[in-house]
């Protein structure tokens, strides 16, 4: 294995240039990454990690995937931005791809996860409009992202302090709990919106019937189904998208995060119907859908489909269970639940998980904790069996010795 150049700054050095230069509004632990290679990525320093959380989950293909990388090399030499006042080959290409392997919708191409549910909620407002429907019915414990209309459709009030008043219209429901939305569920409301699995929210996966049920529910309505599967998306549970574990479609998705192997892009996809409603001018967005993006979206595609993947982070998701499991049977009292699909993992302690992450780091293995006390890992689609039971190892270590 390669290891790290030496011309790089300290860690200290540009940790200093950021206690300086850039706004301090998120938590980072005292480590300057420079490289990164499939699951293993090296800090300035030269020590090299184990990464089982790679990106927030946006390489899906691990770091620096090689036809991504190539595709966005060849792209940046021939067109790096055209605006969406013209047709680009790459963009074209991309949504077909989006629309085949999802429910034949049409896509809007933005950056993020928070542009996509935006563009979706804004969807939604319009295409009630004329029946007066406005109401956005959203998930307790949701994550949508941190522009306002989708930092209000977050139920989470941690995330709202501070901003308030937040967007009108919305209204919060208890995740998986279909009396709930069946009684709140009225002639306003434009949409029921929510993740399939909710990731920050702890990993959590509804019961079997849930969104059939919301799907029924929507339909005699006359409300649209929005599913957020900006986490979830692009191969994450064993399936393109996680929706179709249920045997449903959504009226309108979006994904991002996984979506271009790294490259920083997101997408709405609705039913022709209803994207019809957004006429030139509603709604816009400069960089979205660039070339760059589209192109290593692509790559991303082909590379899932050509390496099998899809079915390879089932088996993924299974070694991982089976390791989990057998820790949990050592130490029950501190595993409370094990949640699993494809390569989207929550571990419920019993606990505060923080304390975890940073033994986990000291021993150079890249793991994250969400809603306090979920460890939640989210690793390449590319990691190895080997690099699977090394990771587990040290994680079972640090929880054997954790002292609660």
């Amino acid at each position: 294995m390669a290891h790290a150049q030496t011309t790089h700054p300290t860690s200290q050095e540009t940790i200093a240039e950021f206690d300086r230069y850039v706004v301090p509004n998120y938590r980072r632990y005292p480590v300057s990454l420079v490289r990164g290679e499939n699951s293993w990525i090296w800090d300035a320093e030269g020590r090299r990690y184990l990464d089982f959380f790679p990106g927030w989950g946006c390489n899906l293909l691990g770091h620096c995937p090689p036809r991504v990388v190539e595709a966005v090399r060849d792209q940046v030499g021939r067109l790096i931005h055209v605006p969406n006042t013209w047709y680009m080959e790459a963009q074209g290409e991309f949504a077909r791809a989006l629309s085949e392997r999802s429910f034949g919708g049409q896509s809007f191409f933005c950056n993020s996860g928070a542009e996509a549910n935006e563009a979706a909620i804004k969807l939604a407002r319009a295409y009630g409009h004329p029946r007066g429907k406005f109401k956005i019915l959203t998930m307790e414990g949701g994550f949508h992202g941190r522009t306002f209309a989708a930092l209000t459709a977050t139920a989470q009030p941690k995330y709202h302090e501070g901003f308030e008043p937040m967007v009108p219209g919305f209204v919060y429901m208890k995740y998986d709990d279909l009396e709930a939305v069946a009684a709140a569920i009225d002639d306003q409301t434009a949409a029921v919106m929510l993740e399939p699995i909710q990731g920050e929210g702890g990993v959590k996966i509804p019961s079997r019937n849930f969104l059939p049920g919301l799907r029924k529910l929507c339909d005699d309505r006359g409300a649209l189904l929005i599913l957020d599967e900006v986490q979830t998306g692009m191969g994450r549970t064993g399936s393109w998208f996680a929706y179709q574990h249920s045997g449903i479609t959504p009226d309108v998705l979006t994904c991002a995060k996984a979506l271009a192997g790294g490259i920083a892009a997101g997408v709405m996809i609705a039913k022709p119907e209803i994207a019809a409603v957004l006429k030139p001018g509603m709604h816009a967005s400069t960089f979205g859908g660039n070339p760059i993006a589209c192109r290593a979206g692509l790559a991303t595609v082909e590379t899932i489909e050509e390496e099998g993947l899809l079915a390879r982070g089932a088996a993924i998701g299974e070694r991982f269970r089976s390791q989990f499991e057998a820790l949990q049977a050592e130490i029950p009292e501190k595993i409370r639940e094990i949640r699993i699909l494809g390569v989207m993992i929550g571990l419920d302690l019993t606990f505060d998980a923080s304390d975890v992450v940073a033994q986990c780091l000291s021993r150079r293995l890249l793991i994250n904790a969400t809603h306090g006390h979920v460890v939640r890992l989210l690793p390449a689609l590319t990691i190895s069996d080997e690099q699977i039971d090394q990771g587990c190892a040290i994680l079972a270590d640090v929880l054997r010795e954790a002292q609660h």
